[in-house]
């Protein structure tokens, strides 16, 4: 497997834009994009939850789509201190839909779809502070 600095991968990249239009090496695969640029970096595809590209998890999207990107799914740290069960669940949560039935009985959820354009429906928002090159959940 390569392991790339930033610089590398930012230069791999740029070299890979220069080529244009790319054939889908993974026809009928819907992951087919990522999986194709994958192959010309040379990373061993993996579904783990790190990243793929040494500090760096490479997210592709088709052009015409409106479909969102999932950057990660994760638990706030430090998971000791229980922020999700202590403080998101109670505030936040619904029933999960299979409380009762393969959870036990008072089984809740919170999962949350958050982009830059708009506040949630549950009131959080993507904010990027560019000066300080962070990405900010709030």
């Amino acid at each position: 497997m390569k392991i790339y600095t930033k610089a590398e991968l930012i230069n791999k990249l740029i070299e890979l834009s220069k080529m244009g239009w790319i054939v889908n090496g993974r026809f009928g695969n819907h992951g087919g994009i990522g999986n194709t640029l994958e192959d010309y970096l040379g990373i061993e595809e993996n579904n783990l939850p790190i990243p793929n590209a040494t500090e760096w998890e490479l997210k592709t999207q088709r052009a015409d789509t409106s479909s969102l990107t999932t950057l990660f799914h994760s638990e706030p740290s430090p998971r000791a201190v229980k922020f999700v069960p202590q403080v998101l669940l109670p505030k936040y949560s619904w029933p999960h839909q299979g409380a009762g039935k393969e959870y036990d009985r008072d089984e809740m959820s919170f999962r949350q779809t958050i982009h830059g354009l708009s506040y949630s429906d549950r009131g959080f928002i993507v904010k990027i502070d560019r000066e300080q090159q962070n990405i900010n959940f709030l």
